[in-house]
C-alpha cells in the first residue's frame, strides 16, 4: 500500500549536478526518517544521507560537503542534491522511508524501499 518513487537519475559529467526525488504515496499516516542510499557494481548498499521528520540531517563521509538532502513534509517527498559528481559516485540510488500507515489489517511502521534511480558520472 506504500510506494516510494524515485525520479532524477542520469548521464553526468564529472563536476556536474544532479537532483534525485523521491515520493511517498498510499495510505500513509506518518513518516520519520528518510534517506538516500546507494549501490555500486560489486559493492554493499550504503549510506548517503537521510533526514528526520523534524530536518536533522547526517551524511557519509563521501557526500559532505557536496550532496545536500532536504524533504517537504506535506508533500511526503525527499530530495537530494548532488553537486561536483566523481566517477565514484556512479551507482543505483534508492529511496528509503519508516512509514507509519494502514496496511488493511493495522496500523504499523514499516522501512520501504523504492525502485532505485541510476546515476552514471562519466565523461
Amino acid at each position: 500500500q506504500v510506494q516510494l518513487v524515485e525520479s532524477g537519475g542520469g548521464l553526468v559529467q564529472p563536476g556536474g549536478s544532479l537532483r534525485l526525488s523521491c515520493a511517498a504515496s498510499g495510505s500513509i499516516i506518518g513518516i520519520r526518517t528518510m534517506g538516500w542510499f546507494r549501490q555500486a557494481p560489486g559493492k554493499q548498499r550504503e549510506l548517503v544521507a537521510r533526514i528526520t521528520s523534524g530536518g536533522t540531517t547526517n551524511y557519509a563521509d563521501s557526500a559532505k560537503g557536496r550532496f545536500t538532502i532536504s524533504r517537504e513534509n506535506a508533500k511526503k517527498t525527499v530530495y537530494l542534491q548532488m553537486n561536483s559528481l566523481k566517477p565514484e559516485d556512479t551507482a543505483v540510488y534508492y529511496c528509503n522511508a519508516d512509514v507509519y500507515s494502514d496496511t488493511g489489517r493495522r496500523y504499523t511502521w514499516n522501512d520501504y524501499w523504492g525502485q532505485g534511480t541510476k546515476v552514471t558520472v562519466s565523461s
